[in-house]
């Protein structure tokens, strides 16, 4: 017999039972896992002796009953931030497979990664993030500001492809800019509004521009607050106004510095609610050490503000207050001074 024949019938054979094989599942070894080959295995240390293991930075606040921007969720098709106090009825079957990272202390957050199913017809995804304002590393004194930025320092890669604009969206004004990359032939839609003095953002990635045309029309389902456009949204209403720069010697009745707990050099963005009466109400660490939110909380209770009055009437205020080390910022175009100077 020829023997190129015979192996080539072995290997039909071969690959039958290989393939015939893989479409068996092996229920006993999905169900529970092989303790013998565990038992053969080397041991495996994680974690050096004699570690200590120091949470790091993150997010924090002083109660769980405030809503923060990082509490945005994605459920039963419906993404929702009481924060911004935006709800938004997703495309159909479009979720969130990942979580974001933690917000930065500049103040970036991601509030959700939205994507069609991977067998569906879509294939366009939804960024949805938010620019604090207050710690902002950019020269920009709004969201308008902000996205004149982006436009500006494109690289070189990336096209402008429709002009920046203002759009109603909503029933709300955005600022809307549309790039693409020719190499990626990839397209980019990004509509921005600013929400108690942060730069909210919808960034529609797709390759077909008729796709994301559909997604931006889709966003006049939102529900938004009435106090939200491209360049004022502070506040207001059910929600504290925002107002930069209020910790302020001339605003303050009393104030006790943070005792240091250790020797720390990261910037540390805080986000304080003060109530009526003066007092600190809520606070919300954007990046800090837990020792470092303890230590600047038990100060912060003992901060006493002479009350806002707008119209004869104390309302509640919402500032931002920067600890720590002061962030590297993004110079400006004219090499003017940063607006996100130290709170």
């Amino acid at each position: 017999m020829n023997p190129s024949f015979l192996y080539g019938v072995l290997l039909v054979v071969l690959c039958a039972s290989l393939a015939a094989e893989s479409q068996t599942p092996n229920v006993d070894s999905r169900s529970k896992p092989n303790v013998e080959s565990y038992a053969n295995q080397p041991s495996i240390t994680k974690v050096p002796p004699e570690t200590i293991l120091v949470k790091g930075a993150s997010s924090s606040a002083s109660d769980s009953v405030t809503p923060v921007p990082e509490a945005a969720t994605v459920a039963q098709g419906l993404f929702s931030d009481p924060y911004f106090g935006i709800a938004y009825p997703l495309p159909e079957d479009w979720t969130q497979d990942y979580e974001g990272p933690p917000p930065s202390e500049s103040g970036r957050y991601v509030l959700a990664q939205i994507d069609p199913p991977i067998d569906g017809p879509a294939a366009a995804s939804m960024l949805i993030t938010a620019q604090d304002m207050f710690f902002t590393l950019f020269p920009a004194a709004n969201a308008l500001e902000l996205t004149e930025y982006t436009k500006d320092h494109l690289q070189a890669d990336y096209k402008v492809e429709k002009p920046l604009t203002l759009v109603n969206v909503a029933g709300r004004s955005f600022s809307f800019l549309a790039y693409w990359s020719p190499v990626a032939e990839l397209h980019w839609y990004v509509l921005t509004m600013q929400m108690r003095c942060h730069a909210v953002q919808f960034i529609l990635t797709g390759r077909d521009t008729k796709l994301l045309d559909r997604l931006m029309l889709g966003l006049n389902n939102m529900k938004l607050p009435i106090e939200v456009s491209a360049t004022t949204g502070n506040g207001g209403g059910s929600f504290p106004v925002c107002i930069k720069d209020y910790a302020r010697d001339e605003n303050l009745l009393a104030r006790v510095d943070p005792v240091p707990t250790g020797h720390r050099f990261n910037p540390v963005p805080v986000r304080v609610i003060i109530d009526k009466q003066g007092k600190v109400k809520h606070i919300h660490f954007i990046s800090a050490f837990p020792d470092q939110a303890k230590a600047i909380t038990d100060a912060l209770e003992q901060w006493k503000f002479k009350p806002y009055v707008t119209d004869g009437k104390a309302i509640e205020v919402e500032t931002g207050i920067l600890f720590g080390r002061e962030p590297y910022s993004i110079a400006p175009h004219s090499g003017g001074p940063h607006p996100a100077s130290k709170k």
